[in-house]
């Protein structure tokens, strides 16, 4: 009678310990679901945010290449300024040189 109940009570803690073994499987593949829904949600977020910097740094190369253009477009006009002021005071300092001649010409030279 004692190897019956013996039995018995070994069949009870068998069973239960083989009860709660598919529960640890569900829950093992529940957690697995959410950690590959988690690594999958944080690779678009990854891959968003390195479109939005590509976009940014695309957007600021832009606009770098507009800032050179605009800076190479005053410098020109800066140049263009200053040969144009250089040619007028050469053409103004020749036309005094002319004058200076023409008036030592005309003048006549005492003895």
């Amino acid at each position: 009678m004692k190897n019956l109940i013996a039995a018995l009570i070994a069949t009870v803690f068998a069973t239960a310990a083989f009860a709660q073994t598919p529960a640890a499987t569900a829950m093992v593949k529940a957690d697995a679901k959410h950690t590959a829904a988690v690594v999958k949600a944080d690779a678009e977020q990854t891959k968003t945010v390195v479109k939005a910097d590509a976009k940014v740094a695309n957007a600021e190369a832009k606009a770098d290449v507009a800032e050179a253009k605009t800076d190479a477009k005053v410098a020109k006009a800066h140049a263009k300024h200053k040969a144009t002021k250089a040619k007028a005071k050469a053409k103004h300092a020749a036309k005094t040189e002319v004058a200076k001649a023409e008036a030592a010409a005309a003048t006549p030279v005492a003895k």
